[in-house]
């Protein structure tokens, strides 16, 4: 009867796919986490810069609005960005016929 020592284990049997698999896990979990973030940021920002230019040219809560309504379509923008997919060719690598 062989010993547990003497099993030695196949190329198969290597632990690499499921690193990879935790890695990508990981990742994905990373990136769940940041988003919201990121979103509540851009608007937090807009809407911050917009209230100081109202404090300063005394205009009531416009600018704020504007500015708000500008972090919003910049967190949807990189939110947008965060999910598009990568490719690895792109146009600009492609000489011109």
């Amino acid at each position: 009867m062989p010993s547990p020592s003497d099993h030695k284990p196949d190329k198969d049997e290597s632990p690499r796919p499921a690193l990879r698999k935790v890695q990508n896990t990981s990742s994905q979990l990373a990136t769940a986490m940041e988003l919201p973030f990121t979103f509540v940021a851009a608007v937090a920002v807009g809407g911050l810069i917009g209230y100081f230019l109202d404090q300063w040219l005394h205009t009531g809560p416009w600018l704020m609005v504007l500015f708000g309504c500008f972090g919003f379509a910049g967190g949807i923008l990189e939110i947008s960005r965060r999910f598009r997919p990568r490719d690895s060719s792109s146009n600009d690598d492609k000489p011109d016929s």
